[in-house]
């Protein structure tokens, strides 16, 4: 089958189980996994002093997030990762399309109770999506 499957990280555990869904989905469909991690600000900070200075950006935080995430998730399959600039659901659907994506992996956190209502991530890019959204449980079995 091949293609690119795309998997939303922010850092949480919940995402974690998202992506370890999307790296099975993806060896499954011999397709590439590209993690993504988004960012919505331009803010920056300097660190350090003098000639031992170096800025850190939200972007850089969010590719170091993309990066742990796609390194963790072992070498079985491509793994490629980035930071997108955007609300994570904005972010993830740009990704899909400049990636020409097959797949969009979302988890389903906050997709209970009150969240369901007031819409999520996950809701958001299944209402949007240019392809496919695999929405993974990323709740603790019962």
């Amino acid at each position: 089958m091949g293609g690119i499957i795309v998997v939303g990280v922010d850092g949480s555990e919940t995402a974690k189980k998202a992506a370890e869904s999307a790296k099975g989905l993806a060896a499954a469909m011999d397709a590439s996994l590209h993690v993504v991690s988004a960012f919505d600000s331009d803010r920056t900070e300097v660190f350090g002093s003098g000639s031992d200075r170096w800025i850190v950006s939200d972007a850089d935080a969010a590719e170091q997030v993309a990066r742990t995430v796609a390194e963790s998730l072992g070498r079985d399959i491509t793994v490629t990762y980035s930071a997108a600039r955007g609300r994570p659901a904005d972010a993830l659907i740009k990704e899909a399309v400049r990636m020409d994506a097959r797949i969009i992996v979302v988890g389903n956190r906050r997709m209970r109770g009150v969240g369901r209502v007031l819409g999520s991530v996950a809701n958001s890019v299944a209402h949007n999506a240019p392809c496919d959204v695999y929405i993974a449980n990323t709740y603790d079995a019962d």
